[in-house]
């Protein structure tokens, strides 16, 4: 039976043969630009490489915790630059606070709190015991996921002290059991942990379980998550299901200084200004600009792939909160899809996409676009 949720204009549909999938409808219609829904992550948590190179960002939600100005002045390598347009920038430095327990910063008393409340209680009591094993679990994942990142065992961590701290359990593992629901299986497990833990993944992720072990000590509700089976399907889940979540304290400047209503002379100056600086954080820093993390969003993860995809996913609030936007009008009964795929990817052949889906996603996409190109030559586009 399906879930429709009237205040998002979308329900939620078993599909398939045996209808184990679900996927997201339209129920109203949708105008290119529109919301089509907008939601909080079930779990997120900032990048560790991300966060090791002093990319500062809230805890809980991701907002960036330095101005505009300090964010240009590391990335550009410039500590002396300076930004004009102070009132553009949405950072508040005054509004900061930071755990009394482990220092974690947050950019509100609001996600201090609610972070205790979710996940965090377990996570600071664990990162003040003399042996260190979040840190210890942390540090040895650095060594066996680079950049440019996709996911983190942090973001299992979280899950799991979120459920320790969870009063119905079993409306948590209902909630997780929805972003497994029909899809991974053991082989396609594998699949996914070799490619994100490279030849030696078994190894690897033999030694992540045995570290989380250790941050969940004395904490028996999540045992079943620390067997082999259990660890490598949470592993695969966040792998496979996390969103890529990104925010940017200079973005969100440059923006409000493109809505000023300014004089030509003063325009021009301020636009070469911007330009001279992403110059020069390209020149310093390459394509690595914003606080990067990855959440799961239970309805966004219902959507599927297409190569000419009706709506996409953006960040419009500088943090962790996700809307799904239409690309085009979409009409009631339309399915809501998005792109697995970045907008280079995109843009390349039928063979090359499926290529990268297939070995990503395990999926091969027949939408409209792929069967009108399915006589392509089985040549991958450079």
């Amino acid at each position: 039976m399906s879930t429709v949720l009237h205040s998002l204009g979308v329900e939620v549909r078993p599909v398939g043969p045996s209808e184990v999938r679900e996927r997201l409808f339209a129920v109203k219609p949708f105008a290119e630009g529109e919301a089509v829904l907008t939601e909080l992550p079930v779990a997120a948590c900032q990048l560790a490489w991300n966060r090791a190179c002093k990319y500062a960002a809230c805890d809980l939600c991701m907002r960036p915790l330095e101005s505009a100005e300090a964010n240009a002045r590391r990335l550009a390598a410039k500590p002396q630059l300076r930004l004009p347009q102070p009132s553009c920038c949405t950072t508040r430095a005054q509004e900061h606070v930071s755990c009394p327990g482990c220092q974690a910063a947050y950019c509100s008393e609001a996600c201090r709190s609610k972070a205790w409340q979710q996940y965090h209680q377990v996570l600071c009591a664990v990162s003040n015991e003399p042996s260190r094993p979040l840190h210890n679990l942390l540090e040895a994942w650095k060594t066996m996921h680079y950049p440019p990142e996709t996911t983190t065992v942090e973001l299992a961590v979280r899950i799991m002290a979120a459920f320790v701290q969870a009063e119905d359990k079993s409306k948590a593992v209902a909630e997780l059991e929805r972003f497994a629901s029909g899809c991974i299986a053991e082989e396609e497990q594998c699949t996914i942990l070799s490619r994100l833990l490279g030849d030696k993944w078994v190894e690897r992720l033999r030694t992540l379980r045995d570290l989380t072990a250790a941050v969940f000590r004395g904490h028996p509700c999540v045992t079943t998550w620390l067997t082999d089976e259990g660890f490598r399907s949470l592993m695969a889940l966040v792998a496979r299901c996390g969103q890529v979540i990104g925010t940017s304290a200079l973005s969100v400047w440059v923006k409000n200084c493109n809505d000023l209503e300014l004089p030509d002379a003063e325009r021009g100056s301020l636009d070469a200004l911007i330009d001279q600086v992403y110059e020069d954080i390209e020149k310093e820093s390459g394509a690595f600009l914003n606080n990067e993390g990855v959440g799961l969003f239970s309805l966004q993860n219902l959507c599927s792939h297409s190569c000419v995809p009706n709506a996409q996913s953006s960040f419009p609030h500088n943090n962790y909160i996700l809307s799904l936007v239409a690309l085009r009008d979409i009409q009631p009964g339309e399915e809501i899809t998005v792109s697995y795929l970045d907008d280079c990817s995109l843009n390349r052949s039928r063979h090359s996409r499926t290529k990268l889906l297939r070995e990503n996603y395990l999926l091969t996409c027949w939408c409209k676009r792929c069967q009108e190109e399915a006589n392509q030559p089985d040549v991958t586009s450079d």
